[in-house]
């Protein structure tokens, strides 16, 4: 039997995520999971891909605040509840395809950010009241909400995956990583290594009942993954892995050959559900003709 061994956000989009030992699942995925987000002066978003330092800034969930930690500075507060925020600006934001309003966190949000980065950058939180929307060709009949995450509601990995890229590495004589490069939000244990890639749907026992998620489509795997998320920035004794050790067995067909490493997916069952690790996971293998 499966079961659930890590479950992650990253409340604010490309920083530091947070372990947790539950959280609840909505539609558009876990609670405060990608509800805030850096923009640029055009709005478009920022992430580590070229603000490596992001990993460096680290989110707390206290008590109805969300507290911001980063090295030399004091922490910033701003509320978890977006309603507290209906007063203020509304900016027009990118994400990828999605262009859509979002609340600006406020001048004081842009200066502490701003600050830490050494780049112009702003704040800004989800809006309730907007609809972004997976894609529809890999969801299919499901429509799946989202929030600021790049494409769909939960990123699902296999811990016997890692494991089987640190032993790769380990026979080029680099240092293991940790799983928080790949910023998965469902660690699974129990499986074969990459068996995630060929499950159909994950029902996950939870105390209110059963959660049912369906794999929609492969992860593809841009610079970050070559990031040290307790640095900012990559191991200057091996700056392109594990992308130099992955382009050795990971291009994927499917994805014209790109990268891909964990599984994003959708619920279809159970969303309001609190899930926790340690929770049974039992799968259906997807077959193909």
């Amino acid at each position: 039997m499966a079961t659930i061994s890590q479950l992650n956000i990253y409340p604010i989009k490309s920083c530091a995520g947070i372990g947790l030992d539950q959280a609840r699942v909505f539609a558009h995925g876990l609670e405060y999971d990608r509800h805030w987000m850096l923009v640029d002066a055009d709005g478009r978003f920022v992430t580590q891909r070229t603000m490596p330092r992001m990993a460096l800034i680290r989110p707390e969930l206290l008590g109805d605040e969300l507290v911001v930690h980063a090295p030399g500075r004091t922490p910033f507060h701003t509320p978890l509840d977006a309603s507290a925020l209906r007063d203020a600006d509304r900016i027009e934001v990118t994400v990828w395809r999605s262009t859509l309003a979002a609340l600006d966190a406020g001048a004081d949000a842009a200066q502490w950010f701003s600050g830490f980065l050494g780049a112009p950058v702003r704040l800004v939180r989800f809006d309730p009241a907007a609809q972004r929307i997976a894609n529809r060709d890999w969801t299919g009949d499901t429509i799946a909400p989202l929030r600021f995450a790049d494409g769909y509601p939960l990123l699902v990995i296999g811990q016997a995956s890692l494991d089987d890229l640190n032993a790769r590495l380990a026979q080029r004589n680099v240092d293991p990583i940790q799983m928080n490069r790949f910023r998965p939000n469902l660690v699974v244990s129990g499986i074969e290594a990459y068996e995630e890639d060929y499950i159909d749907t994950l029902r996950i026992a939870t105390a209110a009942g059963a959660l049912t998620l369906r794999i929609v489509k492969p992860c593809t795997r841009c610079p970050i993954p070559t990031i040290d998320q307790s640095s900012g920035a990559p191991d200057p004794r091996w700056p392109h892995e594990p992308t130099d050790t992955m382009s050795a067995y990971r291009a994927d067909a499917r994805m014209d050959g790109q990268l891909t490493f964990g599984q994003n997916a959708v619920i279809t069952e159970g969303a309001g559900n609190a899930l926790a690790v340690g929770c049974d996971a039992a799968f259906e293998l997807r077959f193909e003709d």
